[in-house]
């Protein structure tokens, strides 16, 4: 479910805020090898399957990256801001990735508000702690504490 709020006083209002999970989005063999080839990452365990098969996981698996890069479009699925000039993607105060992505998974984001407050410039920054979840594991594939800033 959507989250939806206008402009940068009930941004700064929704510290503690539980955005819930987004939908699942599969993590295809295609989207790790174009991923791999963006990154020049073409490590075995991400893009032979052949070999791969034999290997530590069964199978191919999703560069770490590459499934925290899927953050960016479940968290806007999340989250709304209207009425703000610009957002922008300030860091990560950390990221693990506890878990591995086999080809083929699927996954969904679980985002909750810890902190938003006021900054120089006319913004407000939130600080999103994320959870990664992949269909049918017991633990997270990547859990991370995001920092984005709006401006008006």
């Amino acid at each position: 479910m959507t989250t939806t709020v206008r402009g940068l006083g009930e941004l700064a209002g929704t510290a503690g805020l539980d955005l819930g999970h987004s939908d699942w989005i599969e993590v295809t063999q295609q989207r790790v090898d174009t991923f791999a080839d963006a990154t020049g990452d073409h490590q075995w365990i991400h893009v032979d399957p052949v070999r791969a098969a034999a290997g530590p996981f069964g199978g191919t698996i999703a560069h770490g990256y590459l499934t925290l890069a899927l953050v960016i479009p479940l968290w806007t699925s999340l989250l709304v801001v209207e009425d703000v000039a610009m957002a922008v993607n300030y860091g990560l105060n950390r990221v693990r990735f506890p878990s591995p992505v086999p080809a083929g998974s699927k996954v969904r984001l679980h985002a909750a508000v810890l902190h938003a407050r006021e900054v120089a410039g006319d913004g407000v920054e939130l600080t999103v702690a994320m959870t990664v979840h992949r269909e049918g594991a017991t633990k997270p594939a990547v859990a991370a504490e995001a920092v984005y800033r709006y401006y008006a």
